[in-house]
């Protein structure tokens, strides 16, 4: 048996909000204000060593499906 660890962290700002979602060495950040993902890209590359990889198409074997028309976030 494989035993996972996983952390989530969510910060709420000013009506905004931010998940950040901790797996092993890879780290997803999803937001409704770009800003506040570019502002903790930011904090979090001064403290550690990384590199934004893009927009996500997948997080743990599950495909992230993306209706912004209606700003809806799910996954598959």
């Amino acid at each position: 048996m494989i035993e996972e660890d996983y952390c989530v962290y969510v910060k709420r700002s000013n009506g905004n909000f931010l998940i950040l979602s901790l797996y092993i060495d890879d780290i997803l950040l999803v937001a409704n204000d770009k800003k506040m993902i570019i502002t903790t890209q930011g904090w979090l590359s001064s403290k550690f060593e990384m590199k934004a990889m893009g927009e996500a198409n997948y997080v743990l074997r599950f495909k992230i499906l993306r209706d912004r028309s209606r700003r809806l976030l799910s996954l598959s």
